[in-house]
């Protein structure tokens, strides 16, 4: 089955549809997989608003006005919906630190409504957005996707026998996205300003927003329940992208803010035992799949014991050049 069958002729229900991914899933599922019809779930009228302009009022697109943190809200957009990608989500790590209540009702609540919803109205397969920060989490924000992503697995042993299931996937920053550090560095470099870096040494795995929609539409056509996804990306240095966006400009360190790291992560040494390499992705898979018949994919190869995916040991590496390269084919905005 490829994934223009999956998802062809069927309903996609995505929360959080009015933020940067969620744009770009809806323009690629409506491009490229024939849907019949997409479900766009949020909560701002305005930014809905705006939505269905760029979208032109497409007549394949429902909005629906909504927060996770209502169920019954939830479980009503869900009537009907085959497919349902999770990404809804407060994500700001500074702001987590100061309002960790909030955090709690949408990114913990929030995600177990989804997940009560979705197995209620029979929904087949529901993917979830994770982050590298949920990976031995030090701050409040990484500490509820972990939460989130632990609801989103275990589920699957709760429907284990109904139809619905549920995977996670988790990748680290997505450049292109809102709050992405390029505009800023652009911004600070018309100045003639020194740029702000956090720290010389700071690592942060790449990932485009077409990357990262990619991914998830493919997770969602490979998944049988309580995966966790993780894609095979090049990492970067943070003062190699500022070369790259601002040629010789003068930088200066600014430290590291509350709960943030200086390299990411997103496969801990103890989860390696359950971790297998498939093309262009890692797989942690669920320790107690043998309860809904989970099977290791065809193709699926062992990581060695102790393995561990951090942005400052991969094998993989984008250098000055090849960032500037991606800037000039537009994929960094």
């Amino acid at each position: 089955m490829s994934i223009l069958q999956t998802l062809q002729g069927s309903t996609l229900m995505l929360t959080g549809a009015t933020g940067s991914f969620g744009r770009s899933l809806i323009r690629h599922v409506l491009d490229h997989h024939r849907p019949a019809r997409v479900v766009a779930y949020s909560r701002d009228e305005l930014k809905q608003y705006e939505a269905r302009r760029h979208f032109a009022d497409d007549p394949r697109l429902r909005w629906v006005i909504g927060d996770v943190r209502d169920r019954e809200r939830l479980l009503s957009a869900m009537r009907g919906v085959d497919h349902v990608v999770h990404a809804a989500a407060l994500k700001q790590v500074d702001t987590g630190e100061s309002n960790p209540s909030e955090f709690v009702r949408t990114n913990i609540l929030g995600s177990q409504n989804v997940v009560d919803a979705a197995a209620e109205a029979g929904v087949h397969r529901v993917v979830a957005l994770s982050t590298d920060k949920a990976c031995r989490p030090i701050n409040l924000y990484g500490a509820t996707k972990l939460v989130a992503d632990k609801l989103f697995i275990s589920a699957n042993l709760q429907t284990a026998h109904q139809t619905t299931r549920f995977a996670v996937v988790r990748y680290g920053n997505v450049l292109g996205s809102r709050g992405s550090v390029v505009p800023f560095f652009r911004e600070v470099g018309r100045s003639g300003k020194s740029l702000p870096i956090t720290d010389k040494q700071m690592t942060r795995f790449w990932l485009s927003l077409d990357e990262a929609v990619r991914f998830v539409v493919e997770s969602l056509e490979l998944m049988q329940g309580g995966e966790l996804f993780v894609p095979r990306i090049p990492s970067m240095r943070l003062v190699d992208l500022a070369e790259a966006v601002v040629p010789d400009a003068l930088m200066h360190e600014v430290g590291l803010r509350p709960g943030e790291k200086l390299h990411e992560e997103m496969i801990h040494p103890d989860d390696a035992p359950h971790v297998v390499r498939l093309g262009d992705r890692y797989i942690v898979q669920p320790a107690l799949g043998g309860a809904w018949g989970y099977r290791s994919p065809a193709g699926a190869v062992p990581v060695p014991s102790g393995f561990s995916y951090c942005s400052d040991r991969n094998s993989q590496w984008l250098s000055v050049d090849g960032l500037r390269a991606v800037l000039e084919r537009g994929d960094l905005s």
